[in-house]
């Protein structure tokens, strides 16, 4: 496997990080991942756009347009010979002795590398489970920031309990999204989600999505749900560079509409399909 460190391209065995890395000793750093469709980024653009504000918001001084990083990431592509998948991408605030204080000239540490991602057939065809728990993370979660120790203990406990995701709610029982996707809601014939702000991160296949619902004509609406709102709603699914689009047909044991895919999630889900055959034409 070839890595991408800083500007060089070196083998992984060679990709050592320094113990007083900042992202190591304080999870002070920002990421993203990228899918990788038939050998080419899946909106790349908007992927980076999304890293720059995340940098721009921790005060990381690093620069992505002057980085060419674009470029840098679709060489690793190359390199790699990565037909389909993803590149998982890091940058922290650098190497400094351990003190709270953000370090004077310290120069940013980016890595970036390929993970293994295939589409979640099953789940997306037969649909998911997922269980509600709180969402007790920071205020900050517009920012794609290293420190997902929370969304990881929501994930195992759905795990544990035969779920594929934990959706999250915050005070007055209201939905935020899941541990590591974005959460939709479909009532007659609206799609409805989360509004794009702290609570939140904005997805870059909730964009998507909602560039298919003005593709396809579906309404959509950005507005707050709450837990009672579930046992009304026709359908629901959830959306995450790694699984897509998937259909939600339980929400701890009670059925989301008759129990199956939505036929406005699958005419979405094949939307977004249709939206990466355009991308790689």
């Amino acid at each position: 496997m070839i890595v991408l460190k800083n500007q060089e391209f070196i083998q992984r065995d060679n990709a050592k990080t320094d113990i007083e890395d900042r992202g190591y000793t304080f999870g002070d750093g920002v990421y993203e991942v990228i899918r990788v469709y038939n050998g080419a980024f899946f909106m790349l653009k908007e992927h980076l756009e999304r890293l720059q504000f995340s940098l721009t918001e921790t005060a990381i001084p690093y620069d992505t347009d002057s980085e060419d990083l674009g470029t840098l990431l679709n060489q690793l592509v190359s390199k790699n010979q990565i037909k389909n998948g993803a590149i998982y991408l890091q940058i922290t605030r650098g190497i400094a002795p351990r003190s709270h204080p953000y370090p004077k000239q310290t120069p940013p540490q980016l890595y970036a590398y390929p993970i293994p991602v295939s589409s979640p057939v099953d789940a997306q065809q037969n649909g998911v489970s997922v269980t509600l728990l709180e969402d007790r993370r920071w205020l900050r979660c517009d920012i794609k920031s290293l420190n997902l120790l929370y969304n990881v203990m929501a994930k195992q406990q759905a795990k544990e309990n035969g779920h594929f995701e934990a959706l999250l709610y915050r005070d007055e029982a209201h939905i935020t999204e899941g541990s590591s996707s974005n959460f939709f809601a479909v009532k007659n014939g609206t799609v409805i989600t989360h509004p794009a702000n702290n609570y939140i991160l904005n997805g870059i296949t909730r964009l998507a999505i909602l560039k298919v619902c003005d593709q396809l004509g579906i309404p959509f609406e950005e507005r707050e749900l709450r837990i009672r709102d579930l046992e009304s709603i026709d359908e629901a699914f959830l959306a995450s560079t790694t699984s897509e689009v998937v259909p939600i047909t339980e929400v701890d044991q009670q059925k989301i509409g008759d129990g199956k895919a939505g036929e406005i999630t699958s005419r979405i889900l094949e939307g977004f399909k249709e939206l990466i055959r355009q991308a790689d034409v």
